[in-house]
């Protein structure tokens, strides 16, 4: 029977990520590793720096059962304790209190005795997935566009079944499972008994804002407008890559009024909204764990993947739970009562 411990993962991780992780927990100051990344607003005490690694846990542990994770959230470390899990993959920057509901790691994890690694940036860049999602094979990839770490911005040729901007969005429609999303949203709704329930990956699919669908690609560029990709970024792009005809805009997407809508149809480029950030758990999460499984045998692998449904005050929860809701604010929490 073969034995998987932490420190197995770890290395599995390494190398899949070719190299890129660090190879013990701890801190990270001062190291030389590219991808430990120091993420900052300038918002007071909001910065966090990413440590690819193992984050938690004790390297010997034995592992049987591994989740690959998006995001880590409370509701994560819930379900992996209520599961069994050994070791969450999480593929986002881990913190203090934002990744477990207000309080520290050592805490929270120690109690389930979950290990958790990070990956992020060490991920970024491996493999054209996304890329290949949204209909095209990229020629140029820079993770660090203009000296930024995690500016992300490819350059492709569109794939052969690819001939129109409908093709990109017939791909990701039929790739991505939007009508499974759509009809568990319609049962949801049955039994909550409001038809005003929404939820996020039924929410938008990918869609185009400017352009003809059987508008021919030509080259496209493909930004992610949360990494702070501008109209100066696109120009600059564009610039390099004469041949640009569309920009498609994924992981979070363009909103009416943004710059870069503007720019697009000033410049005559094709635009699409690609999927979502709700999505990345099949693009990146995916992979990332079937590569794991395929290193780690033996080891039981689930992907967790976190469904945000918007319900009405009206529909929240059961009729008792809302009555609670009513008398607790009323008792509690209005001023007027309060005095």
């Amino acid at each position: 029977m073969i034995r998987t411990t932490v420190r197995d993962v770890l290395e599995a991780l390494d190398t899949i990520t070719g190299g890129r992780l660090l190879k013990g927990a701890g801190d990270a100051e001062g190291c030389p590793n590219p991808y430990v990344i120091l993420r900052t607003s300038r918002i007071f005490g909001k910065e966090v720096t990413e440590t690819p690694g193992l984050i938690f846990g004790d390297p010997d542990r034995l592992v049987e059962k591994i989740a690959v994770v998006m995001t880590l959230t409370e509701s994560a470390v819930e379900l992996a304790s209520a599961l069994g899990i050994d070791a969450l993959v999480v593929h986002h920057p881990v913190a203090d209190a934002a990744s477990c509901g207000g309080v520290t790691l050592r805490d929270y994890l120690g109690l389930y005795n979950l290990a958790v690694f990070e990956i992020h940036e060490a991920l970024h860049g491996l493999h054209p997935g996304i890329a290949f999602l949204h209909g095209h094979l990229p020629i140029s990839t820079d993770t660090c566009f203009g000296g930024i770490p995690g500016k992300v911005v490819m350059v492709g040729k569109p794939l052969p079944d690819i001939r129109c901007l409908q093709d990109i969005l017939n791909k990701l429609e039929a790739f991505m499972g939007r009508a499974q999303d759509i009809r568990l949203l319609e049962e949801e709704r049955k039994i909550y008994g409001d038809p005003a329930l929404r939820e996020v990956s039924a929410q938008e699919g990918a869609s185009l804002l400017f352009g003809h669908p059987a508008n021919d690609p030509g080259l496209i560029l493909h930004c992610f407008p949360h990494t702070g990709f501008s109209v100066g970024d696109l120009e600059i792009a564009t610039d390099r890559h004469p041949g640009v005809g569309t920009v498609i805009a994924s992981i979070s997407r363009l909103r009416n009024g943004h710059p870069l809508i503007h720019a697009c149809r000033d410049r005559g480029l094709n635009l699409i909204n690609g999927n979502s950030h709700a999505l990345e758990i099949w693009e990146n999460g995916l992979p990332l764990a079937s590569a794991v499984a395929s290193l780690l045998s033996g080891v039981e692998v689930s992907v967790f993947r976190e469904r945000v449904t918007a319900y009405p005050l009206s529909a929240a929860g059961t009729g008792e739970l809302r009555r609670y809701a009513r008398r607790i604010a009323g008792s509690y929490l209005l001023p007027d009562e309060r005095a």
